[in-house]
């Protein structure tokens, strides 16, 4: 069984991943807030083609929540245990690389609001990536 500070953790990080996935669902949907995401480039609503990417990426988002989820040993997530494993991994260095993105880029919105929500994520998936165990299925 996963210990309580690994489920913690992992609902934290799948709660994060959802926040991120609602933010580009906004975006695929039309909302004005092309200041905050993909770089900053864009003012307002973002061109079809990156809405079409925030479409895509909310699905990534709620896969990043299940693979948390599952890693930590929640039930009735439909991925297999090597998945999880290694997807674990994975979001660890896609959001530490993700963190850096934000750091770099020239919107403020990412650099002061993106960057330490996703760093805080990656560390979230560390630590449930090195503390988690096997993985189980157990409630």
């Amino acid at each position: 069984m996963a210990q309580r500070p690994v489920r913690i953790a992992a609902v934290a990080a799948a709660t994060g991943f959802l926040i991120q996935a609602v933010f580009q669902a906004a975006l695929a949907l039309g909302a004005p807030l092309g200041s905050a995401s993909w770089g900053g480039a864009h003012e307002g609503q973002l061109p079809m083609g990156l809405r079409i990417a925030s479409g895509v990426a909310v699905g990534v988002f709620v896969l990043a929540a299940l693979i948390v989820l599952g890693r930590a040993g929640f039930r009735d997530v439909p991925l297999t245990h090597g998945f999880l494993r290694w997807g674990t991994w994975v979001l660890v260095v896609l959001m530490f690389l993700g963190a850096l993105e934000n750091f770099a880029s020239s919107s403020g919105w990412e650099r002061f609001g993106w960057e330490p929500f996703t760093l805080i994520l990656a560390v979230l998936c560390l630590f449930v990536a090195l503390r988690a165990g096997p993985v189980l299925r157990d409630s």
